[in-house]
């Protein structure tokens, strides 16, 4: 993804071990846009878990969420007489688990 994986932590944080319905409401309400991918991330291992492991959707919740430095593209900016400032933009690795709840 093309944020810091610092400012998906952020995110990441508020849903770790919440249950998929949980999580779906915290995220539709965030106001970070990391939040969409986190969201789009949780909806497709939703969608695997249903299609290959035959679970219910609503009956999982966060095992794990990471975030995980990824590249770093470099670009310079001109500066002031003749000198050239780095421009990092930073990428980041987004991770789910998911699990049944406990019943």
């Amino acid at each position: 993804m093309r944020t810091s994986a610092r400012k998906a932590r952020l995110v990441a944080d508020h849903v770790r071990g919440k249950s998929v319905v949980e999580a779906r409401a915290i995220l539709a309400h965030t106001p970070r846009a990391v939040a969409e991918d986190w969201e789009k991330l949780l909806n497709s291992a939703v969608a695997n878990a249903e299609h290959n492991h035959e679970l219910l959707g609503d009956d999982l919740r966060i095992l794990s969420i990471t975030a995980d430095e990824g590249p770093t593209l470099k670009r310079f900016r001109p500066r002031a007489m003749g000198r050239a400032s780095r421009i990092r933009k930073r990428t980041s690795h987004l991770s789910i688990a998911l699990t049944p709840k406990e019943q």
